[in-house]
């Protein structure tokens, strides 16, 4: 598709962005609005946030796919726990020591924005590219990222969510350290999980793993599913990209809810008893790249479908 037109802004020029054909960006107190369509998509949170997030996250019947609470007031049936879960976010529970995913630990630390980047419309999708610096509680920078995130809404409603993130050794040896708590997560709506008062969904993984066996196992892609706050079903596809370092990841599926791609958790999902087995390091001055892509499709989940779907995405 032609590039309509091409923007680099500053965080000061953000609120000025021109509408670009179906998709357009505003911003205001903080909160970086994407419209696809005429409609809102997704607003990107990411001042005065402990880490930048997602939500809500509208998904091909018209409501989000993503809890309410903490952000909004819980929707009925929703569970108020995790305060740390808002949306979809990137994260993790120890770099060097540090904990960048919960908000309330001695050890946590933020997540914060620093600039935009490239932004730009083609088409029937919207990309927007954001810089953050990691803060532990001493107010010393562990490292820094660049996130590119892409946004698509297909004739049918399907959402495409292509997240890139490259996590840079700016100050020093990185060192992900082995948790279970991480990293390219999303909290569902309450009745895509499989268990609370109003849960009817399903995990299902590339390897045929459904339900609670999906949790700490590998696969190339996991898969959520059940209907959403309409009554409609609808179906949430994380793939995890063969490029990443780590491939294919662990997921930390939860019945309660959460839905995450966490590669740094070996130990854990293995029952490993060296807890370091899954550090990942990176090295001073050098950089390590992470691919995602989320599909939210109307309807029950096919096993060879989604395949289908992994094996293009895997070939980008």
């Amino acid at each position: 598709m032609k590039i309509l037109k091409f923007l680099c802004v500053s965080l000061l020029g953000l609120s000025a962005l021109p509408a670009f054909g179906q998709g357009q960006f505003s911003q205001s107190n903080g909160v970086v609005t994407v419209n696809l369509g005429g409609e809102t998509l997704t607003q990107y949170h990411y001042k005065d946030v402990i880490r930048p997030f997602f939500h809500p996250l509208i998904g091909p019947n018209g409501v989000s796919v993503v809890r309410a609470w903490p952000v909004e007031e819980a929707a009925p049936g929703e569970a108020e726990d995790h305060v740390h879960h808002r949306g979809l976010w990137y994260a993790h529970g120890d770099v060097n020591g540090v904990d960048f995913w919960h908000d309330d630990k001695e050890n946590s630390g933020k997540i914060e924005h620093v600039s935009f980047g490239a932004m730009r419309a083609e088409g029937n999708s919207v990309l927007f590219q954001s810089r953050n610096k990691w803060v532990g509680p001493d107010g010393k920078v562990q490292c820094t990222d660049t996130r590119d995130h892409r946004f698509e809404k297909q004739e049918d409603g399907t959402v495409i969510v292509d997240l890139t993130i490259a996590i840079h050794a700016s100050e020093g040896d990185v060192v992900f350290q082995d948790t279970k708590e991480g990293s390219m997560a999303m909290r569902v709506a309450p009745t895509i999980r499989l268990e609370g008062e109003v849960a009817k969904g399903g995990i299902l993984n590339s390897n045929g793993d459904e339900g609670k066996e999906a949790w700490g196992k590998r696969a190339n892609w996991c898969d959520f599913f059940g209907p959403d706050g309409s009554g409609e079903m609808v179906h949430i596809a994380m793939f995890d990209h063969p490029s990443n370092p780590v491939h294919p990841t662990w997921w930390h599926a939860r019945q309660y809810g959460l839905f995450a791609a966490n590669p740094f958790g070996k130990s854990n999902f293995e029952g490993e008893k060296d807890k370091s087995e899954g550090n990942f390091t990176i090295k001073n001055g050098e950089t390590s790249t992470w691919r995602y892509r989320v599909i939210i499709r109307a309807g029950e989940p096919d096993k060879a479908a989604i395949e289908e779907d992994y094996q293009a995405y895997s070939k980008q």
